[in-house]
């Protein structure tokens, strides 16, 4: 989840790029309805830490129930407003630092879950239902990374942006209606920062505003993306429209097995730097509900399904 920039068409009114095959055979292969009483860890870690994400953004990610809990067969993420401390860089930019890193404070906190390291997918269909929460400097995300910088480092081995908003329901003058409805798919991809590239779409959206649950679907297939938010198609992306410094590999850096994350995060360069600015106070706890996740694949495409269903047998 990466500072965009992106070009705002209306989803109720733009034509329709082309739509999914009717002819494809999808197979389930993995899925969390959050049915449990607990969330199933053999699917799901946290990233912990206050490191905001290379974005500026202003919360620290826990483990907490406080910031991530099944409710009613539902995945509740709850950015809270509240004094927080904890590690400056994830785990993982940890472990190759040569300095301890320091801890940090924030004035938020929330949560970011991620199937890295226990499932991860090259291909198929992504859906993710779920209801966003609105004001000044909230930041929800449906997202996915790659398992390893095969390419290089961020973007050349690529970033999967399957959902974005940000500052939904605040006053906004080119939106319809008035208020930021806006939702964004975005490809990251070319040589490492900062050499990156990016392509994506903003849609307006209105009917995110309505308190329900919409589904979010990124349909991904060797040569092309496609983007639909409740079965309608509103963005699509060629194999021609992407490249990684890394390889010359038809496809790459789009050819490997990428992890799905969820995350809500407050503030942030793109947030802050639009709608009201900055980060609105009050009126917290803010929720990114979720009802299901569920993964498809066609045979014959999936290199990355054998992780996936490896990872839910807990091979």
């Amino acid at each position: 989840m990466t500072l965009a920039v992106v070009v705002a068409l209306v989803l109720e009114s733009a034509p329709a790029p082309a739509a999914v095959s009717a002819a494809d055979n999808w197979t389930l292969i993995w899925s969390d309805e959050f049915d449990g009483a607990t969330l199933d860890r053999a699917k799901w870690g946290f990233d912990v830490d206050c490191w905001g994400g290379g974005n500026d953004e202003r919360q620290c990610y826990t483990d907490s129930l406080r910031n991530a809990q099944l409710r009613y067969g539902k995945l509740v993420i709850t950015a809270r407003e509240e004094a927080v401390k904890g590690a400056a860089l994830p785990a993982r930019m940890r472990e190759r630092s040569p300095v301890p890193p320091a801890e940090v404070a924030r004035e938020y906190s929330s949560a970011r879950l991620t199937t890295r390291g226990k499932a991860s997918w090259t291909y198929g269909k992504i859906e993710v239902r779920a209801r966003l929460p609105q004001g000044q400097g909230t930041w929800p995300a449906i997202w996915m990374l790659p398992d390893e910088d095969r390419y290089g480092g961020w973007a050349a081995s690529g970033e999967i942006d399957i959902l974005e908003a940000v500052n939904l329901g605040v006053a906004c003058e080119q939106c319809p209606g008035g208020r930021e409805n806006r939702i964004l798919g975005t490809l990251h991809f070319g040589g490492a920062w900062p050499n990156n590239k990016h392509k994506g779409e903003e849609m307006a959206f209105r009917s995110v505003l309505d308190g329900e649950f919409h589904t979010y679907t990124l349909v991904w297939y060797p040569d092309r993306m496609i983007w639909q938010v409740d079965g309608r198609t509103f963005a699509e992306r060629r194999a021609d429209e992407w490249w990684t410094s890394g390889s010359n590999a038809p496809g790459a850096p789009f050819n490997r097995p990428f992890h799905l994350i969820i995350n809500l995060a407050i503030g942030g360069r793109l947030a802050e730097s639009r709608g009201l600015g900055g980060v609105q106070r009050g009126g917290y706890p803010k929720r990114m509900e979720v009802d299901w996740v569920r993964v498809w694949q066609m045979s014959g495409t999936a290199t990355g399904s054998a992780t996936g269903q490896a990872a839910e047998r807990g091979e």
